[in-house]
């Protein structure tokens, strides 16, 4: 019996040094894996950030535009911009707290 014993226990610790030796060999191809993973992840950022960018960097010229005929609107009609403002204000509030 006590043979039979050392042998459960050398196929267990055979058994286990190969899971051990498989996990490592899994855990390198993931992390090769991951890291490709993560390089494509980045230059797919990368390029939408740049796309991003360049209209923003389009569009500026046209959105100060707009921005100086509302702020000249605002100094022409102060009332009215400011009933604007609140109602902007009151909307803003009540999404916020109409949500609760």
């Amino acid at each position: 019996m006590a043979s039979f014993s050392n042998l459960s226990d050398i196929d267990l610790e055979k058994q286990v040094a190969s899971l051990s030796r498989e996990l490592a060999s899994l855990k390198k191809a993931l992390a090769r894996k991951g890291s490709a993973y993560y390089e494509d992840g980045r230059d797919t950022a990368s390029d939408y950030y740049d796309d991003l960018a360049e209209r923003v960097r389009q569009g500026l010229p046209v959105l100060k535009k707009h921005a100086r005929r509302v702020e000249r609107s605002a100094r022409e009609h102060p009332a009215t911009a400011a009933a604007v403002g609140a109602v902007a204000l009151g909307l803003v509030a009540l999404l916020l707290f109409g949500r609760r």
